[in-house]
C-alpha cells in the first residue's frame, strides 16, 4: 500500500479467475468449479474439485474454507487435506445464497444472505442451523463485520444499508443510496464512526454512523461498478477497485472528511485500439484505448506509467459535469503519432479521433491533452457530418503535424502554434480518402496514400507534387521507416508491399495473410517488417531476402504492434483484451536460424506472454541443442546459381603464383647444398672373428648410381590415369578434385607430364583443355581455371602451335573465356561507376 508496487506475482490459472479471498497464510482463487489454493504469492498448493457449477462464493474459515456455487451448494473444504468436511445443499426456491460473512467471536459460526432477503445464522460444526432472520423483503447482496461486536451491515438490491445487531436480532440504524444495488461495504477503524458504501455506478458514499447521516460523496471514484472496497486498519487509508481496471487509495486528510487519491494504478477500462512506443529509448510506450483516453506504460516499472487523461472538446465544462454526464467527451482515439523533439517546448503528440475531424495535440511532459484543436479553416463555424481526420504524422523536428481527412484533404499545422500552414494540391491531394500520411526524416518529402490507389510524393515546403504510382490494389495504410527510406504498404487484398523512396518503386511483395492486416512495424534497422492481421497471425519478412522467417498464432487478432526502438521487444494489443503484451527478440541472446519458412509451414498456437515466472516456460535443454545442431548442420551449395560466377575456396598460395614458380626456385635455391654432418654410430660395428676388427666404412661414390632410371619416369600418375578416361566418359569431376589436392609444386609436374617429351600424349593434352572447357561452362572454380589455363599455355606453347588438334581445341575455349569475361567486366564497371558516384557525389 505504501508503494502500491507489485509485490509477487503468481503462476497463471487455465481461466478467468471469478473469486478472490485470502487469509493469514493463503490466497484462495477459483475459476468455473475449480477451486485453488496459492502459497507464497506464486504456486498453488491445494486444489479442491467437487463442485458441478461455478463458484461464486468463497470465505476462509480457520482451517477451513467454505465454497458457495451457483447451483446452491455450500461445502466447507479441510484447507490441508483437500477434503469436503461438511456439504449443505439450499433449496433457490426458498434460501439462495448470495452473500457470506464469519461474525467475529462467533466460534464455527457463519452468516448466510439470501437472494429472498432472509438471513441464517449456522454452526459449521454441528451442522445445524441456529437462528433466522426474516430479513427485509429484499435481495441481500453483501454484508460487512462492523468494528463493533454483534454488529453487522447488510448491503440490499434496492440501495438500502442495514446496520443490525445479530445477537438480539434488532435494526440499529438504516440508511439509503439512489445508485442502485450496494456493491461494496468498509467501516473505518481509526477512531471516526465512518461507514463506506460503493455503488454500480462509481460513486461511494461515506456515511457518518454517530449522526446517522451522509458525510460526503466520492462521485466517479471509478468509471464503473465498485468492485471491492476496504478499509486499512488503524488507518485513514481506502483501497477500492473496479472493472475500469484501475486500483486506487483515498486517503482521509483533508476537511469535510471527503477522500483524494494517495496513489493509484490504472490500466485502460476498453481494450487498446493503438499502441507506439514513445522516444528512443524503448522504455515508454504510449497507448489510445476504446475508453477515450491515452496512457503511457513503462516497460521498466509500473510506478512510471501514467495517464494523459481523456480526450474533451471543452475541460472546464467536463469537469464540471462529471464522467457520466460528460458530452464533451472525444471519441476514442484511432491514430496517433508521437516525437520528443520540443516536447518539453510544446505539444509532442497529435491524434485523430473516430468519426472526428478535429484533431487533438497532447502534451507529455504534463501529462494532458493539449492547448490547440487542428482543423481545416473552413470548417471551423460548423461541423461536417461525413468528414473525419482518418491519418495523422508529425515531423521529426517536432515542429509540425500532417493531416489526412476522409475527403482526401492534406493539410500543414504548426505545433507550437496550433496555425494552419499549407494544403497539399489545389484543393484535395486525393480523389479518395486518405489511408495514411508520412513525413520523411529530413522533411522534404512527403508521402499520402488516396483509398483510390494512388501513393503520391510532395515537396514538404513547396506542397509541390514531385511523383504518383499506382497501385494494384487500394492500400488500407502505411507506414514509414525514416532511417532507411523504406515504405511499409498494406493492401485491402491482404498483401503487403515494401516500396524504396528514393526509387519510387515497389521493391517487396509478401503475401499470406487471410484476413485484413490490422498493423505493422518495422525493427529498429529495417531489416524486418512484422504484420498482424484478422487471421490471428503475426508475421515477420526479412526485406533483403524477401522471404517468411517467422509466423504464429494467437488466441485473438493482434490490433496494433510497435517494436522497440532497441530491438529488445515487440508489444502487441488483442482484439478484446485490456492489457499490453510484450514479446521478447530471441535472437538478441541465442542463435536462431534466420532461414525461410517452406511453403507447407503450419504455425502453431501461440499462448500470450503472462507474468509466470521464466522458469516456468523456458525452453528444454534438449530442444536448444537440436536447434544448435540444426544450425551447424547447414552447408552452403557449392553454387549458389548456375548463371553466377564462383570461385574456389582454396587460399591464394594454391593458385596464384602458379606462373612464377621458376622465379621462386630460383630465389629459394641454395647457394651451395647442405652437408650432413657424418654422425658416428652408437655401437661401432665389428666383423665376426676371433680378433675384433670395425667395419670400414664404404665408399659411396662407388656405389651410388648415376644413370637416370627411366623405368620410374615411365609410370602414370592418377592425375593423368584420370584424363585418360574422362576422354570416353567426358566427366572431368575426378581429375579436378585430384588437382585441387596438389601443391603449386605437383601441379606444374603433373601438367609438365601432359606432353609427349614427358611421357604423355597429345590426347591427354585435348582432355585437359576440355577440362577448363568445363569449369568455365559450369561458371565454378573460376580463377583455378585461370590459373591452370595459363601454367598450361606457358609449358606446352610449342607443342600446341604444331598441332591441328590442340590448336582447335585451344580457340574454341579462347571464345568462351572472352566472353565470360567481358560479362564479367560490364558488372565490375558497373560496381566501380556506382562506388565512384557515392564517394564522390554530394548526398
Amino acid at each position: 500500500v505504501n508503494k502500491l508496487g507489485i509485490v509477487a506475482v503468481s503462476n497463471a490459472l487455465p481461466q478467468d479467475i471469478t473469486c478472490l479471498a485470502a487469509d493469514r497464510m493463503l490466497i484462495f482463487a477459483s475459476y468455473d468449479n475449480i477451486l485453488h489454493a496459492f502459497a507464497r504469492n506464486k504456486e498453488v498448493v491445494h486444489t479442491y474439485e467437487g463442485h458441478k457449477a461455478r463458484i461464486h462464493l468463497l470465505q476462509p474459515f480457520g482451517d477451513h474454507v467454505i465454497s458457495v456455487d451457483v447451483d446452491n451448494v455450500l461445502i466447507v473444504w479441510s484447507v490441508q487435506s483437500e477434503e469436503e468436511y461438511l456439504q449443505v445443499d439450499f433449496d433457490k426456491t426458498t434460501f439462495a445464497v448470495s452473500a457470506i460473512l464469519h461474525p467475529s467471536t462467533y466460534l464455527n459460526k457463519i452468516l448466510l444472505g439470501s437472494e429472498q432477503g432472509s438471513l441464517q445464522l449456522w454452526n459449521l460444526r454441528s451442522n445445524k442451523l441456529l437462528y433466522t432472520f426474516p430479513g427485509w423483503q429484499l435481495a441481500v447482496t453483501t454484508l460487512a463485520q462492523a468494528p463493533a461486536v454483534d454488529v453487522v451491515a447488510v448491503g440490499l438490491v434496492s440501495g438500502h444499508i442495514i446496520v443490525h445487531n445479530i445477537k438480539f436480532d434488532e435494526t440499529l440504524m438504516k440508511f439509503q443510496q439512489d445508485w442502485g444495488p450496494i456493491t461494496a461495504i468498509s467501516f473505518r477503524t481509526d477512531g471516526h464512526p465512518v461507514m463506506a458504501a460503493g455503488s454500480p455506478v462509481g460513486h461511494i458514499a461515506l456515511w457518518d454512523l454517530e449522526e446517522k447521516k451522509l458525510m460526503c460523496q466520492m462521485q466517479d471514484a471509478h468509471s464503473t461498478a465498485i468492485a471491492g472496497m476496504s478499509f486499512v486498519p488503524g488507518e485513514p487509508l481506502l483501497i477500492t477497485n473496479g472493472a475500469d481496471n484501475a486500483v486506487r487509495v483515498w486517503i482521509f486528510d483533508g476537511p469535510g472528511g471527503i477522500g483524494r487519491v494517495l496513489r493509484s494504478r490504472m490500466g485502460h477500462s476498453a481494450p487498446p485500439t493503438k499502441i507506439r512506443y514513445h522516444g528512443q529509448n524503448g522504455e515508454h510506450i504510449l497507448s489510445a484505448g476504446q475508453d477515450g483516453t491515452l496512457q503511457c506504460f513503462s516497460t521498466v516499472h509500473e510506478k512510471f506509467n501514467k495517464s494523459l487523461g481523456r480526450g474533451s472538446i471543452n475541460k472546464k465544462k467536463s469537469k464540471k459535469k462529471g464522467l457520466k454526464l460528460d458530452t464533451m467527451a472525444l471519441p476514442p482515439i484511432t491514430v496517433f503519432a508521437s516525437e520528443v523533439a520540443h516536447q518539453s517546448d510544446w505539444d509532442g503528440i497529435v491524434a485523430c479521433h473516430q468519426g472526428y475531424i478535429t484533431c487533438t495535440t497532447w502534451n507529455y511532459q504534463k501529462t494532458s491533452m493539449g492547448a490547440h484543436k487542428l482543423r481545416p479553416e473552413e470548417f471551423s463555424k460548423y461541423k461536417p457530418i461525413d468528414t473525419c481526420a482518418t491519418a495523422v504524422d508529425i515531423t521529426s523536428c517536432g515542429n509540425f503535424a500532417v493531416i489526412g481527412l476522409s475527403t482526401g484533404q492534406v493539410d500543414v499545422y504548426n505545433m507550437q502554434s496550433g496555425i494552419h500552414r499549407g494544403r497539399y494540391g489545389k484543393e484535395r491531394a486525393h480523389e479518395g480518402a486518405i489511408r495514411g500520411v508520412a513525413v520523411d526524416g529530413l522533411n522534404q518529402l512527403v508521402i499520402t496514400a488516396g483509398s483510390e490507389g494512388l501513393i503520391k510524393f510532395w515537396k514538404f515546403k513547396t506542397k509541390v507534387l514531385v511523383y504518383s504510382i499506382e497501385l494494384s490494389s487500394s492500400p488500407s495504410g502505411i507506414l514509414l521507416h525514416r532511417d532507411s527510406g523504406i515504405l511499409g504498404i498494406a493492401f485491402d487484398d491482404f498483401s503487403v508491399g515494401v516500396l524504396d523512396v528514393e526509387t519510387r518503386k515497389i521493391v517487396r511483395t509478401f503475401s499470406g495473410h487471410h484476413g485484413r492486416i490490422n498493423d505493422m512495424t518495422f525493427s529498429p534497422d529495417g531489416r524486418w517488417l512484422i504484420t498482424s492481421a484478422m487471421d490471428c497471425s503475426i508475421k515477420t519478412w526479412d526485406l533483403p531476402t524477401g522471404c517468411l522467417i517467422d509466423c504464429f498464432l494467437v488466441d485473438s487478432a493482434a490490433v496494433s504492434l510497435s517494436m522497440s526502438p532497441t530491438g529488445d521487444f515487440l508489444a502487441s494489443t488483442h482484439v478484446d483484451d485490456l492489457g499490453i503484451y510484450l514479446w521478447s527478440n530471441r535472437s538478441l541472446y541465442s542463435l536462431v536460424s534466420l532461414r525461410p519458412l517452406p511453403a507447407d509451414y503450419e504455425p502453431s498456437l501461440v499462448t500470450l506472454p503472462s507474468t509466470c515466472p521464466v522458469q516456468d516456460v523456458c525452453l528444454d535443454i534438449a530442444e536448444v541443442e537440436e536447434a544448435y545442431d540444426e544450425m551447424i548442420e547447414y552447408v552452403s551449395p557449392e553454387q549458389l546459381g548456375e548463371q553466377l560466377v564462383t570461385l574456389s575456396m582454396l587460399p591464394e598460395s594454391r593458385w596464384k603464383n602458379l606462373l612464377s614458380l621458376d622465379v621462386i626456385k630460383k630465389k629459394n635455391k641454395p647457394r651451395e647444398p647442405p652437408k650432413v654432418p657424418k654422425s658416428a654410430p652408437f655401437f661401432i660395428p665389428t666383423v665376426p672373428g676371433l680378433i675384433p676388427r670395425y667395419v670400414a666404412p664404404e665408399d659411396e661414390n662407388d656405389t651410388q648410381s648415376k644413370v637416370v632410371n627411366l623405368g620410374v619416369l615411365a609410370q602414370k600418375s592418377d592425375f593423368y590415369l584420370c584424363l585418360e578416361e574422362a576422354l570416353g566418359t567426358n566427366e572431368y569431376t575426378s581429375p579436378l578434385n585430384l588437382l585441387k589436392s596438389l601443391g603449386p609444386s605437383n601441379i606444374e609436374i603433373e601438367l609438365r607430364g601432359l606432353a609427349p617429351e614427358g611421357g604423355g600424349s597429345v590426347e591427354v593434352m585435348i582432355s585437359f583443355l576440355r577440362m577448363v572447357g568445363m569449369m568455365l561452362n559450369k561458371k565454378y572454380n573460376f580463377e583455378l581455371a585461370q590459373a591452370y589455363l595459363a601454367l598450361f599455355l606457358k609449358l606446352h606453347l610449342k607443342i600446341l602451335s604444331s598441332e591441328p588438334n590442340l590448336l582447335e581445341e585451344v580457340s574454341r575455349l579462347s571464345t568462351q573465356l572472352e566472353e565470360t569475361w567481358i560479362h564479367l567486366q560490364t558488372l565490375f564497371n558497373q560496381s566501380l561507376c556506382v562506388l565512384t558516384y557515392m564517394k564522390s557525389a554530394l548526398l
